[in-house]
């Protein structure tokens, strides 16, 4: 993972600190991983300016080593979905780019070894993705991670994420 996606990661969960400080006493009590920076979080929300950005600083790097899930989910059911859906946006996105930065590599390999390439390689990231999304279609994937290795046309990379956001939102229907 690169440094800028680290940076990235740390700030999601900065704004994920800044939202639970907005919440209530009540919403806070029902999360049990917060028991140590529930009171922290309380008295953040008192606070006012520069004081509040470095007590939420201080919280980021305690919260960061907490289970993220939960906590995206409190924040998303009393505050809304954005935060929430700007994490899976970025999660996508991260495939994305995995997905086509393991097809260039895999192509530099084979145009070094002088083999054949073709529209069916197997890949890593889909084998992670189908994990995460068993209803991702490898061949479709491959495929446009394929052609966008061989035109380095953009639209190849739009479509990967058009087809990833449909997926997920697939997934979000049948829940």
């Amino acid at each position: 993972m690169s440094r800028s996606e680290q940076k990235r990661r740390v700030k999601d969960v900065e704004k994920l600190v800044a939202e639970l400080v907005k919440l209530p006493a009540q919403v806070l009590a029902q999360v049990d991983d917060l028991e140590e920076v529930r009171d922290a979080l309380l008295k953040t929300a008192q606070l006012e300016g520069s004081v509040r950005q470095r007590q939420i600083k201080y919280l980021t790097k305690r919260i960061a080593l907490l289970p993220l899930e939960p906590l995206y989910d409190l924040v998303g059911q009393y505050l809304g979905r954005e935060l929430v859906e700007k994490k899976q946006q970025h999660l996508l996105e991260f495939y994305r780019d995995a997905l086509i930065d393991e097809a260039l590599a895999k192509e530099q390999d084979v145009l070094e070894s002088g083999g054949e390439w073709g529209e069916g390689w197997s890949s890593k990231t889909i084998a992670e993705l189908q994990e995460a999304m068993p209803e991702t279609d490898p061949l479709t994937l491959a495929r446009l991670a394929y052609l966008f290795t061989r035109t380095r046309n953009p639209r190849y990379s739009r479509e990967i994420f058009r087809y990833l956001k449909s997926v997920q939102e697939l997934r979000q229907r049948n829940l």
